[in-house]
């Protein structure tokens, strides 16, 4: 809002100042395929700048198309703008972290840079969390890489914890931290 000198004596004189709207809060819902090329670069270009992939790898986490097929894809939107993604597994073959039928994982959690430190990873954390609980599933277990650590303090101040016995090696030079959290 402008102040003008108007608004400013209105203000002195005891006027009620206009109301400036707020920006409306994040929202989180299913990804539509309207989403999926920005979801693809969105995840692709973060795990690319961080140097979290290989180029192989980032050819799978641009493959949006192909793990909507095998898993939830859900979206957080602040102001109609995707500014985070995450892959929620269900059931089947995508998990690749899950030992059982009652254990749901999700992967390829990303966040707009420009946005982090506004919630959004924890409000897909907690959507995923949800969803599993409503599917019946009894633990939430998820693979991570080492150098992720402000992902390792948001799952922990979610009460996840270390589940060291099922840390794993997609390829030989990339090991996987693994966490859980009963559900």
């Amino acid at each position: 809002m402008l102040i003008t000198p108007e608004r400013m004596a209105g203000a002195v004189l005891g006027w009620s100042p206009v109301a400036v709207p707020l920006p409306a809060p994040p929202t989180v819902d299913d990804a539509v395929p309207a989403d999926w090329p920005r979801i693809a670069g969105l995840t692709a270009g973060v795990y690319r700048d961080e140097r979290l992939a290989s180029d192989e790898y980032l050819g799978q986490l641009a493959d949006v198309e192909g793990r909507a097929g095998r898993s939830q894809l859900v979206v957080a939107r602040w102001d109609g703008r995707v500014v985070g993604a995450v892959a929620l597994v269900l059931d089947g073959d995508f998990g690749e972290v899950t030992a059982s039928d009652d254990e749901a994982a999700f992967r390829m959690l990303v966040v707009d840079p420009a946005v982090r430190g506004q919630g959004i990873g924890e409000l897909l954390v907690r959507e995923c969390l949800d969803r599993a609980r409503a599917a019946g599933r009894r633990r939430m277990v998820l693979s991570t890489d080492p150098r992720m650590t402000a992902a390792h303090r948001l799952y922990g101040r979610l009460g996840f914890t270390r589940l060291p016995e099922r840390d794993w090696s997609p390829r030989p030079g990339i090991d996987l931290l693994v966490y859980v959290l009963e559900l």
